[in-house]
């Protein structure tokens, strides 16, 4: 049993100028000893207490009130995930499968590593990532697989069916050649099974399919309270900025290279037109700026009822390379998914690498860290709302109306402070290439002044022009003076709305 010291962040500037530490309490957990600190998963027992799986293989329990590290398990092939099924048995997403680590003998140590689902394809490329793990109201669990990078080869070494559409397998061996080929490969590639897809699996791995497809490196999965699984991927080819997605069974979401593995498929999926793609895929749930918002969301995780007051129950993403966690608020129309994303956690308090999240019982959030050797942080970060700031100010409801938008606040604002609200409007190409710019940026007038309903805690903005709301935009909200009437000010001043139906 190894002994944490738990340490508080301070901000770089004075607690006073940082409106998030002014609300919440930031803790560093100190690792494990002589642990690569880089934390790839991480679940709440039923007793309370953090099982947490480590980049280089190691299983951790961390019991918050004894602030002590126990290892339970060794030997993980960079786990990605984990689902605690009770105190002594776990669920852990490794590279090459999902496996249950369980004590059986009741010493708290792990004595049966068993294989539930190792069903789909891998090689030696690097980017083939296995993310996990989310699970659904009938037990069922769901995990999703990255994309391979032409900027690194494979080993010969391939594990299930190769692909025979497209490339030749030649010339994704390693070689002295190999690089004349990258383009011919697109950024991402598919060449083994249900790379780029959401598997559905049964908690023995008896039944299986898999469940949607049209991800880049959907590094993240989530439900809310109504059931909508959550998936968060990732800028590059194919996604003008990272994205949200409200994933559901037999959907594509627009990165072709896994459409070499939908059943009757037998076309280069790189030959088929952008028209054609476009027809097919189903749109992101929630656009996520980049550079503004987000630039590697990770983990969805639903806040628990009753925590951290009036954002209980929605959604929070987690974001690798800032010191951002983000909120979002679903807002659909008919069977067409759309909503908000709004910064939840914006401080260098915070850190980055953010990129698993859990909730223990007594409403603490905490945020494992990463950076799989690339961007990112390390460590584990405890998140508690302080007692005093139980009426901070913050945009809880975001709705689209037929003439404009209505947001809901968790406390009544000062009608003052409302009038400099700004909105502008753009979208992203949808296109082979790495990203996209801004696209038809432009500002959207506001008809009136803002019109404050409910006691001061909802406003209605209406726009001059109804027309101004054009499906497939995002649709930024400023609201850079907003305060209570206390003289609070605004956590998370910009909404970002995905637009893509209208009502």
């Amino acid at each position: 049993m190894i002994r944490s010291i738990t340490t508080i962040i301070l901000s770089s500037c004075l607690a006073s100028a940082d409106i998030w530490t002014d609300v919440f309490r930031i803790e560093n957990i100190s690792p494990p000893p002589g642990v690569d600190a880089q934390i790839g998963g991480i679940a709440t027992t039923p007793e309370g207490n953090l099982a947490a799986c480590f980049h280089r293989g190691e299983l951790f329990i961390y019991n918050p009130g004894e602030e002590t590290w126990t290892q339970f398990a060794s030997g993980l092939h960079e786990p990605l995930g984990i689902l605690a099924e009770s105190n002594s048995s776990f669920l852990v997403m490794q590279r090459p499968e999902l496996t249950r680590v369980k004590d059986t003998d009741g010493d708290g140590v792990a004595d049966l590593y068993q294989t539930v689902f190792d069903d789909f394809g891998m090689t030696g490329n690097y980017h083939e990532f296995a993310f996990g793990l989310a699970q659904d109201k009938e037990g069922f669990i769901y995990l999703a697989l990255g994309t391979a990078s032409n900027g690194a080869g494979i080993r010969e070494e391939i594990r299930g069916r190769w692909s025979t559409i497209g490339l030749d397998r030649k010339y994704m061996l390693n070689g002295a050649d190999w690089r004349k080929y990258k383009g011919r490969a697109g950024r991402m590639y598919s060449r083994v099974p249900y790379r780029g897809w959401v598997i559905k699996v049964s908690p023995d791995g008896s039944e299986w399919q898999p469940f949607a497809s049209g991800f880049r490196s959907p590094e993240g999965l989530g439900f809310d309270k109504d059931g909508r699984l959550f998936v968060a991927d990732n800028q590059g080819d194919w996604l003008g900025t990272s994205k949200v997605f409200h994933v559901r069974e037999g959907h594509f979401y627009g990165h072709p290279a896994s459409l070499v593995w939908k059943e009757g498929w037998n076309r280069e999926p790189l030959q088929v037109s952008v028209a054609e793609l476009e027809k097919m895929r189903t749109p992101a749930m929630g656009f996520l700026p980049q550079g503004e918002l987000a630039n590697s969301p990770t983990e969805p995780r639903m806040i628990p009822k009753g925590v951290f007051g009036g954002l209980s129950e929605q959604m929070l993403i987690g974001e690798m390379n800032s010191p951002t966690l983000v909120r979002f608020l679903p807002d659909p129309i008919g069977d067409v998914s759309q909503g908000a994303a709004i910064p939840f956690l914006r401080t260098g308090a915070l850190g980055a690498g953010n990129h698993r999240l859990t909730f223990t019982p007594d409403g603490s959030l905490w945020v494992a860290k990463t950076h799989l050797s690339w961007a990112g942080g390390e460590g584990l970060v405890r998140v508690r709302l302080k007692e005093q700031a139980s009426d901070f100010l913050a945009i809880d409801s975001v709705k689209l109306t037929s003439a404009g938008f209505s947001l809901g606040f968790t406390q009544p604002v000062d009608p003052e402070s409302i009038e400099k609200i700004e909105i502008t409007r753009h979208t992203y190409r949808y296109h082979a290439s790495y990203g996209s710019p801004k696209v038809d940026k432009q500002d959207v007038a506001i008809k009136g002044g803002v019109l404050l309903a409910e006691g001061n805690r909802s406003c209605v903005i209406s726009l001059k022009n109804t027309g101004d709301l054009k499906p497939g935009y995002l649709y930024t909200i400023s609201l850079p003076e907003v305060r209570s009437n206390a003289g609070k000010n605004l956590l998370g001043d910009t909404v970002y709305y995905t637009l893509h139906a209208k009502r």
